[in-house]
């Protein structure tokens, strides 16, 4: 899978188990970094028109195979019950009932020789949904032991359970517009928070941002980037802050979002690369005392691959793998398409 923050490719070799309960087991994990020419195609590709999109999607197709292929070369795995793809979105705008994800082509079962499941959003939008967040499903099933999982990604996320029902939603952007002001000065990301930290806090940007309507309103909800292209960005660029003023008043932004979707005195599974950020955790802890629980790299880096491999098992067994107490869809449903070498 690929995520808004651009990182690059996540490819993990798992092992589902179900036995009274779900379990697991991740074999290998890589990352494979974008180009500077994949990069630049999408960050982009929001603002492309639907043909350019189109023929983008064939050249990722492309693109996924060679890499997927090369994943399960390298690792001599043999025996794949599936490959299973979120791609990455080129379009999320569920409230205009459309949602785009490339790189889920039939034609990538063909590239890799491997039956592929994938295309996990659609449906949920064509039923009513947001088509997002995923996640939750895997929260329940795997990681239920916690009273929140949150993902630092592109987005921030969270998902709890609340009288027997999931409720899941996307917070605020974080590494989506932390790591463009870290390029802006040179640096892929902010190493720890460590250029955040010498910024001046800016209370006057810090309650603009708060006053953003979408932090009113009452999941389910979820974020997207033409979202902060059109909501966020103006916001920012408005000030004369310098970027590490910015990324100091965006950080204490993120925390006091964060901190307000949570309880006092529960267990917190942070999980996204934004886990790395020091200063970040520190700030969001700084508004609310919780148990806040980092788990190994592994599960850090990769458990939102891991939760789309079980998406596609679940929708090979044909089980619930989207649920509609978090999406807002008009039922619960195994959502996805399967395609054949």
């Amino acid at each position: 899978m690929s995520g808004t923050s651009l990182d690059g490719l996540d490819l993990a070799y798992m092992t589902l188990m179900f036995k009274e309960h779900w379990t697991f087991k991740i074999h290998k994990a890589e990352t494979i970094p974008y180009s500077e020419n994949w990069s630049k195609r999408l960050r982009h590709i929001v603002n492309q028109p639907r043909e350019v999109i189109d023929a983008i999607n064939l050249d990722y197709t492309e693109y996924l195979g060679e890499v997927i292929q090369k994943f399960i070369t390298v690792n001599t795995i043999d025996h794949l019950d599936a490959v299973c793809s979120h791609g990455h979105t080129a379009l999320h705008q569920p409230d205009n009932g459309l949602t785009y994800q490339i790189g889920n082509h039939p034609k990538l079962a063909k590239l890799i020789e491997q039956r592929l499941v994938c295309d996990f959003r659609v449906q949920d939008v064509e039923l009513g949904g947001q088509g997002a967040p995923l996640v939750p499903i895997g929260d329940r099933l795997l990681f239920s032991k916690y009273d929140y999982c949150i993902n630092l990604g592109g987005f921030a996320n969270i998902s709890s359970e609340i009288d027997n029902k999931r409720i899941a939603y996307d917070i605020c952007p974080v590494n989506i517009v932390m790591n463009r002001y870290a390029n802006a000065l040179g640096y892929d990301y902010d190493d720890k928070g460590m250029i955040a930290k010498t910024g001046v806090l800016n209370q006057e940007l810090l309650h603009n941002l708060n006053q953003i309507g979408f932090y009113k309103e009452k999941p389910p909800k979820s974020l997207g980037l033409e979202w902060v292209d059109n909501t966020i960005s103006p916001v920012l660029e408005e000030s004369t802050l310098s970027d590490a003023d910015i990324l100091r008043t965006f950080v204490e932004h993120i925390a006091l979002q964060i901190a307000s979707s949570v309880n006092a005195n529960t267990r917190v599974l942070f999980t996204g690369g934004g886990t790395y950020n020091d200063f970040l955790l520190e700030r969001i802890i700084n508004y609310k005392e919780f148990e806040l629980i980092k788990p190994s790299h592994d599960l850090i880096e990769y458990k939102e691959a891991l939760i789309f491999g079980l998406l596609g098992v679940l929708k090979l067994r044909g089980e619930i793998n989207c649920l509609s107490s978090v999406t807002g869809a008009n039922n619960d449903h195994s959502s996805g398409e399967i395609y054949y070498p």
